[in-house]
């Protein structure tokens, strides 16, 4: 994008309160179009999981347009007696109380995909954030199951130390062909990560398109497309009115899950 505007974009990280600081910080700016957010799948969970935001992430944004949706798996230890999605959903039945789900923490993406998991499948998985690593006690059977992004774990998928029991999108990918698609057992099962360029509410419409077009062609470049599916990332293309309903619904859809799952940050 740099090269194509002619303009060199800084990229600024604002860590902290699960991405909410930069969320704010960007959406707090002037809406010139000169400062924009990468905005990811967590913006949508932290409308509903942070009920006291000094923004609401839906109503105050102008979006532009994704970059790529990335996948995740569910992965278990192989020491656990279940070799699919219904024999693991019939174990956890059959052990109330003893199966852990591992995540980074608290209304973390892979939380909310177990939770999405949980609701579906009619279980109860008990739920262990961690601060830090999750591997190590994952490859000791600590805890059982993971849901994963796909680079993460791929490695220790093929070599045999993890067992990956479905992918968390709609169809099979083609980094993990042999593996099948969660919801081919449980219809409607969907849950990816995503990222996407939005600006300040009130960013004039011209500012919003014209960014709109230089993002979709950069997407569409074969070597950036080849890059980011390299890394399991699967390159979206849509307008920027259809990003902005895509982003309605992603946060519709989690704060069922999280209301559902009573999930608060403690």
């Amino acid at each position: 994008m740099s090269e194509r505007l002619g303009q060199q974009l800084v990229v600024e990280n604002r860590p902290g309160a699960g991405s909410n600081i930069a969320a704010e910080l960007a959406l707090r700016a002037l809406p010139d179009g000169y400062t924009l957010l990468l905005a990811t799948a967590a913006n949508t969970i932290n409308a509903t999981l942070y009920p006291t935001l000094n923004f609401d992430f839906v109503r105050d944004i102008a979006p532009i347009g994704p970059v790529g949706t990335s996948r995740f798996v569910m992965v278990v230890n192989p020491e656990l007696p279940a070799e699919t999605v219904p024999e693991f959903i019939t174990y956890v039945k059959a052990n109330p109380g003893k199966v852990n789900l591992a995540s980074p923490g608290v209304g973390s993406s892979p939380h909310i995909f177990g939770e999405l998991f949980n609701m579906m499948a009619g279980i109860k998985l008990v739920h262990i954030p961690y601060r830090g690593s999750i591997l190590a006690d994952l490859l000791s059977g600590q805890v059982q199951v993971f849901f994963s992004s796909v680079p993460s774990t791929i490695a220790y998928i093929r070599a045999g130390n993890l067992r990956a029991l479905g992918v968390t999108s709609e169809k099979r990918l083609k980094q993990l062909p042999d593996v099948p698609a969660i919801a081919e057992f449980l219809p409607g099962y969907e849950a990816s990560g995503w990222d996407g360029i939005v600006a300040p509410k009130s960013t004039p419409s011209e500012i919003v398109e014209k960014l709109s077009n230089e993002i979709g062609t950069v997407v569409a470049d074969p070597d950036i497309r080849k890059h980011l599916e390299d890394l399991a990332v699967e390159p979206m293309s849509m307008t920027a009115g259809e990003f902005g309903a895509f982003i309605a619904a992603e946060a519709e859809k989690w704060a069922e899950v999280v209301k559902a799952a009573n999930i608060r940050l403690e």
